[in-house]
């Protein structure tokens, strides 16, 4: 029976409000030591902020990000998948849109979050697959994460 993404995925998924600026955003990631948040806006989710997002819009740039707001810096529309997903799916999808991470969406609700490296750590025929895939279709970040996890 194959794997779900309901099976291996972050069901304690940290949010910022769209409205609240990098400083707040990247004080929550600190605090919580994560790499992503999930922007919401009247508590549905509606974009994802990570930490290259920060660096190719705000550091690169030279913005303050006491000023900036997340809902200019996140990347949108937000890709999401539904919990019964299956996880091949979920990584073909992962590579066609070049993504590394998933927010799992029930019904309109945030229900968890799914990444590339859960992926990479979950099974022996996902790992065959990740390695084709990466080799196919994918960038250097996201070669570099099967590279590292994937032996």
């Amino acid at each position: 029976m194959p794997l779900r993404i309901e099976d291996i995925m972050v069901k304690e998924v940290i949010t910022v409000d769209e409205k609240s600026t990098i400083k707040e955003a990247a004080d929550i990631m600190n605090k919580f030591e994560i790499g992503c948040l999930i922007a919401t806006k009247d508590g549905k989710a509606v974009g994802i902020l990570t930490e290259r997002d920060m660096l190719k819009r705000i550091i690169s740039q030279a913005k303050s990000p006491r000023r900036v707001k997340v809902s200019s810096v996140m990347s949108k529309p937000i890709i999401v998948v539904e919990p019964e997903m299956d996880l091949e799916e979920a990584a073909k999808l992962m590579f066609r849109m070049k993504i590394k991470k998933l927010p799992v969406v029930k019904n309109g609700q945030l229900k968890g979050l799914v990444t590339l490296t859960d992926l990479a750590r979950c099974q022996p025929q996902m790992i065959r697959l990740l390695k084709k895939l990466s080799r196919k279709m994918g960038p250097k970040r996201m070669q570099k994460v099967v590279d590292y996890y994937v032996v």
